[in-house]
This record gives structure tokens, sequence and C-alpha cells, in this order.
């Protein structure tokens, strides 16, 4: 179980580091005016996102999905456990919408401005707060 707990922590933080950075890519994105930046930035965007990003998520999600079959009784059970899925779906919400984003700025038909992306660039730091204090306080317990 230990090993699937670091690997699972391990995943999440290679997850959260491009959840972090992708947004931040966008703001640059959405600021840039020469066509050698637009490029370079939807290069670094799409490997961040296929490369990085998604292989993190999913094994983000198996290896999570694979302790809670280790006491499924107990996790289903807890408050504190529902919570954190909950959040946990919005990280995947969040996650697509990057995903999204991406694929307008590779079309050229990105329509927010960079103020835009750096308010979606706070969403994941208010996810992964109220995540980790979930799991570590475990409040309703």
């Amino acid at each position: 179980m230990l090993w699937v707990l670091a690997f699972h922590i391990i995943s999440v933080i290679c997850w959260f580091a491009g959840l972090f950075y992708l947004p931040r890519l966008f703001v640059y994105h959405a600021e840039a005016q020469d066509s050698i930046s637009i490029a370079r930035f939807k290069i670094m965007e799409r490997r961040l996102y296929r490369g990085i990003m998604t292989p993190a998520a999913i094994a983000s999600l198996i290896f999570g999905v694979w302790l809670l079959t280790y006491n499924p009784s107990f996790y289903f059970h807890a408050l504190w456990m529902i919570g954190k899925l909950i959040l946990v779906v919005f990280l995947i919400i969040f996650h697509l919408l990057c995903g999204y984003y991406l694929r307008k700025f590779e079309s050229n038909k990105n329509i927010h401005s960079h103020k835009f992306y750096r308010f979606f660039n706070e969403i994941p730091t208010l996810l992964l707060i109220g995540i980790v204090l979930l799991v570590v306080v475990k409040p309703w317990s």
C-alpha cells in the first residue's frame, strides 16, 4: 500500500506542476504579439498538456482508485474523503478546461484576455488547499 501511496503522491505533484504552469503559459500567450512567441507557446502548451499533465492525471486517478480499494467501506463513509473526491472532480473539470483553452489557442480562436487567465491560474491553488486540508485535518471524522 505504501508503494501505491508514494506513486499517487508523485503523480499528483507532477499533475499539479502542470496545472499551475499551463494557465501561466496561457497568460503569456494571450499577451504575445509576435508570431515566433505565439508558435513557441503553442508547442510548450501542447507538450505540457499532452506529455506531462494528462499522463500524470491518469496515473493520479489510477493510483487514487487503487488506494480506495484497500478499504472502500471506510473511505466512502468518511465525509472528508467524499469532500476530497468532489474537489478532485472539479480538478478534472479544470484539467479538461485547460485542454479546451489549449485547442482554442492552437486554432488561433482564443477570446480571453491575459487578465482572465490570471484569474483562471488561481483555481488549482484553491483546489489544492482544499484537498490538502481535507486529507491532513480530516474534518468531520
